[in-house]
């Protein structure tokens, strides 16, 4: 009786379809479990917010001062200050640097009121305008009672003014511009053959005198002199000419780079 021949047994090709689906499997469940995760986390840290929120709203925190109290957040879905991650890369750097600036904004504010309030008179009369612009305190010194017309020399009867102003000075720490300022009308004289010239030399004038006379540490001052590049008010009318002929004197805030501020104040449009 003849045997069977055994046929060789078939090879499975497809077995590295189990190794693969265990894969995928596993790989699911890694990523439910992170997102189940970060939901937990979410959920906590939302608690916790709420809470604070909660006791600041209710019983105002014994002992915690309102620095603390406005940064304090911080979750995934808060978008208050205290958040770092809503700005982007470098977020913590970004957010300590913000406040900081707001801090260079309110340090100025008591500077304001109390020259605002020596300086009463003055402003009255017109002599001098003072404002508060992102760069800084502003204190802007009219031509008609610190020049002549056409002359960087100032005039003596200015200087009790300027003595308030340099007081204030010296009590802050802050880097200054002086900015010199006229209006669109030509000029050219023995002295000047422009109003670039004018403009710079009162800048010049200004700064000498309150380094020399009131002792304003001359390190501490840089000038610029802009023609009538920055008008207050239209060239075209006698009251916005004498608006436009003055002298800036910029106390900047601390976080302010001299250069970067002379190109980012860069006045308006030419009228």
């Amino acid at each position: 009786m003849a045997l069977k021949r055994k046929h060789p047994e078939h090879e499975n090709h497809e077995r590295w379809l189990v190794s693969y689906a265990d894969f995928i499997t596993l790989l699911f469940a890694f990523f439910v479990v992170m997102f189940a995760s970060s939901q937990t986390d979410k959920a906590k840290a939302r608690a916790i917010s709420e809470a604070f929120e909660k006791a600041m709203a209710e019983g105002k925190t014994a002992g915690m001062p309102p620095q603390v109290a406005k940064i304090l957040g911080g979750t995934v879905d808060d978008k208050g200050q205290g958040n770092a991650q809503m700005h982007g890369p470098g977020g913590a750097q970004k957010a300590a640097k913000e406040a900081k600036d707001d801090e260079d904004v309110v340090e100025l504010t008591p500077s304001m009121k109390a020259l605002t309030n020596e300086l009463k008179q003055e402003i009255a009369d017109g002599k001098v305008e003072i404002s508060m612009e992102r760069r800084g305190l502003v204190v802007s010194l009219k031509e008609a009672t610190f020049f002549r017309p056409g002359n960087d020399a100032i005039e003596k009867d200015s200087y009790a003014t300027l003595g308030k102003v340099a007081d204030l000075l010296n009590a802050v720490g802050n880097p200054l511009q002086i900015e010199g300022h006229t209006d669109s009308q030509p000029i050219h004289n023995s002295r000047f053959r422009s109003n670039w010239e004018l403009s710079a030399a009162r800048s010049i004038a200004m700064m000498e005198l309150l380094s020399t006379r009131f002792k304003v540490d001359v390190k501490r001052m840089a000038i610029a002199g802009y023609a009538d590049n920055s008008p207050q008010a239209p060239n075209d009318t006698v009251e916005g000419r004498a608006k436009n002929r003055r002298v800036d004197i910029v106390i900047l805030n601390r976080s302010v780079l001299m250069p970067k501020d002379k190109i980012a104040s860069a006045p308006a449009k030419n009228e």
